[in-house]
């Protein structure tokens, strides 16, 4: 899955232009997209804690593969944008699977197991942006990516059979109903607000400085290849160059991050990650093909960093029979966020001036450094 969504992944903004959109068109496809994937998180959760995480995880799998379709015929943007909501929508599995891999870590070997799946997934992908450059030199952009996202689709499908196999971490779940599953929607929201009071004070705090900080992540992230080739310069060949080391950072560092959230807590990655970010949106403003390396090395660093120590620690905190739920809540404030920052990116890149919003990004990392430094205290016990 990993490998089939990187391959059309370098050059999608630039499909959306090509397609007849700007830079507002791709933060209004952006917020389409957070926002339907925001609308599933609560019946998500609910569904993953009641009647496991197996089936929703592996037959939702198919639906997003399907869901490329639409972005490879597209014949305008606007095809792209129903594709994006519809795929985002089949991503309703996403906290059944973030809490069965929760489920299958030992505590004290969290940070490592975040870190090895993400070296897993970064092997997977870094041959993406070269197939990409491969198929730009000999179809051209337009025709490249509708090749890119067919290619996406087989590989989709190839993983929702092998997802058949999981084994389900949830004891004794509920049998589906699915009338009942089709009316639960109120009742999953209530009872995914509800878990606040069962949950320790420092996650939340730790969920509002993660929610920030993807804030200013959706913010820059679209933008990034559209400032690249516009105003540093670039090639698309080149961005495919630069693509892969961000992935190749990512795999060498994998590891020795995962050490680091086990070794010396989850606290000390989570700063370290907007520290990184910062870096790297100094490098980017005043950027050329040779400092772009760093930025993506930076930038690897960063959300290696924020991504083990942070799914780690929410579940140090949270016990497994409420981590659909929790995880449900928190997806949802945040891909709401999210999709409000991608928009207001490509507002700012648009019509104020193109590093507007990375020099944001920079502001935002510092009440993320300061809220967990104050706020956010890691558990004398962990969650099993």
């Amino acid at each position: 899955m990993d490998f089939g969504m990187e391959i059309p992944e370098p050059y999608y903004s630039y499909y959306v232009i090509g397609l007849g959109g700007d830079a507002v068109i791709i933060g209004i496809i952006g917020f389409a997209s957070w926002i339907a994937l925001a609308s599933v998180q609560f019946p998500g959760g609910y569904m993953a804690d009641r009647y496991g995480r197996r089936w929703l995880v592996s037959s939702m799998t198919f639906g997003v593969g399907l869901a490329y379709v639409f972005y490879a015929l597209a014949p305008s943007w606007h095809w792209v944008l129903l594709g994006t909501m519809v795929l985002n929508i089949c991503l309703i599995y996403q906290p059944a699977l973030m809490a069965m891999v929760a489920d299958s870590l030992p505590s004290v070997r969290r940070g490592m197991g975040f870190s090895i799946i993400n070296l897993i997934m970064n092997v997977a992908t870094t041959p993406g942006p070269i197939v990409a450059g491969i198929l730009f030199l000999n179809f051209g952009l337009v025709t490249g990516m509708r090749i890119g996202y067919l290619i996406a689709v087989a590989l989709f499908m190839v993983a929702g059979v092998l997802r058949l196999r999981l084994r389900e971490t949830v004891k004794n779940p509920e049998k589906i109903d699915r009338r009942v599953i089709l009316r639960s929607y109120p009742e999953s929201v209530k009872g995914c607000f509800g878990i606040w009071s069962r949950v320790p004070r420092s996650l939340f705090f730790l969920f509002v400085a993660n929610v920030v900080w993807g804030f200013a992540i959706a913010m820059i992230r679209p933008y990034v290849s559209v400032y690249a080739k516009y105003v540093l310069g670039l090639n698309e060949i080149e961005w495919s160059i630069v693509m892969t080391v961000l992935f190749a950072s990512m795999i060498v560092l994998a590891l020795p991050v995962g050490k680091m959230v086990d070794k010396f807590g989850r606290k000390v990655p989570l700063l370290l990650s907007s520290v990184f970010l910062v870096f790297s949106m100094v490098l980017l403003v005043h950027g050329n093909f040779v400092r772009l390396f760093f930025v993506m090395i930076f930038e690897g660093v960063s959300m290696l960093l924020m991504m083990s120590g942070y799914a780690s620690l929410r579940a140090d905190f949270v016990p497994q029979e409420l981590r659909g739920k929790v995880i449900g809540f928190t997806n949802f404030v945040a891909y709401v966020l999210m999709a409000l920052g991608v928009l207001a990116g490509g507002f700012f890149y648009e019509r104020v001036m193109p590093e507007l919003p990375f020099l944001l990004a920079i502001v935002l990392a510092i009440p993320v450094f300061i809220l967990i430094v104050l706020l956010v205290h890691e558990p004398e016990k962990r969650e099993a």
